[in-house]
């Protein structure tokens, strides 16, 4: 365990400084060593890429990723099922939705209004999709049912909102939704991390009751769990990250579905191994996709999160393989 962490994290930190040396303008890693230590040769220009420019852009993908990983890993446990991501609750669709209709209806919004739709979306939706999963008691198939509804319903207004929208306010809005932390500051970064402590700190905490309820809820019960109180928790907890993390990066996919199934592959089935690993695994994974992005057309940078569907959608067609070939 501590040999697969030292590694992850040496591979984290090989990423984080192979993004702070290429890009549009690529610097030697001599020119970075100078640039982030203020030694040699002074050089404004290297130092303005790298600390005004790819560093609060390589942090922001680092949190996102660590938030998308930690929120997906909690989904894959309380919905019993490989295929469930934080989508499932309708958190990508309610904020995608509350997002095209500020970007649409309101005159040059503020990006900080942008990002309060697009949370606010992403808890409304997963506060519905749970209110109408409520038979006395919460099930993973109806929340899971509802949850595809409710996205459905949602995409559709976002759809009608496109289609009716001005062009130009709908290509902003399509950038947004492809996921990208181009426009990454100090101050979201700042921001996204204080927001982050607490739900990571509550997940960790939860992962003995992650374990019981991964096994089925009269199991959880017979050994004395409330799994409603618990699967509400949960869901509240992977609503402020996953909402915070499409909040400030639009929509990157399936980095929630593909770091726990790495994570499991490597530490077994303890929670308690899983949220760690699978959070190194998802920063990983965000800032090896804004880092390929920038490389793989110059000038042009291809969103993150085209970059992780391009990777995610074959990932997930692997699952479904694997879910029919075990039950066949």
């Amino acid at each position: 365990m501590i040999r697969l962490f030292i590694a992850l994290t040496l591979l984290l930190a090989l990423l984080v400084a192979a993004s702070l040396a290429f890009g549009d303008v690529s610097l030697t890693w001599q020119e970075l060593y100078h640039a982030l230590t203020g030694t040699g040769d002074p050089d404004l220009q290297s130092a303005m890429i790298v600390f005004d420019l790819r560093l609060p852009r390589i942090l922001l993908a680092l949190l996102v990723g660590v938030a998308l990983a930690t929120a997906g890993t909690m989904t894959l446990a309380i919905m019993r099922n490989p295929l469930a991501e934080p989508g499932v609750l309708g958190i990508n669709s309610g904020a995608a939705a509350a997002a095209m209709a500020v970007i649409v209806l309101v005159q040059d919004p503020p990006v900080a209004l942008l990002q309060a739709a697009g949370f606010l979306g992403a808890a409304a939706m997963a506060l519905a999709v749970y209110a109408l999963a409520w038979r006395g008691g919460t099930s993973s198939l109806r929340i899971i049912l509802i949850g595809i509804g409710l996205s459905s319903l949602a995409t559709a207004g976002t759809t009608f909102l496109s289609a009716f929208g001005d062009i130009g306010d709908v290509q902003r809005a399509m950038v947004w939704l492809a996921g990208s932390v181009y426009d990454a500051n100090m101050v979201k970064v700042r921001l996204l991390a204080l927001w982050l402590i607490v739900p990571v700190t509550l997940a960790l905490l939860t992962a003995r009751e992650l374990d019981l309820i991964r096994f089925g809820d009269d199991f959880a019960t017979s050994l004395g769990q409330p799994v409603d109180l618990v699967r509400g928790l949960v869901i509240v907890l992977v609503t402020l990250l996953s909402g915070a993390a499409v909040a400030v990066s639009g929509l990157i996919g399936f980095v929630g579905l593909i770091a726990p199934h790495i994570a499991r592959r490597l530490v077994g089935a303890s929670h308690g191994r899983i949220l760690p690993v699978a959070a190194l695994i998802g920063a990983c994974l965000v800032v090896a996709a804004d880092l390929i992005g920038r490389l793989i057309l110059p000038p042009a940078q291809l969103p993150a999160g085209i970059v992780t569907g391009l990777v995610g959608a074959p990932f997930f067609a692997y699952l479904l393989w694997r879910r029919r070939h075990d039950h066949g």
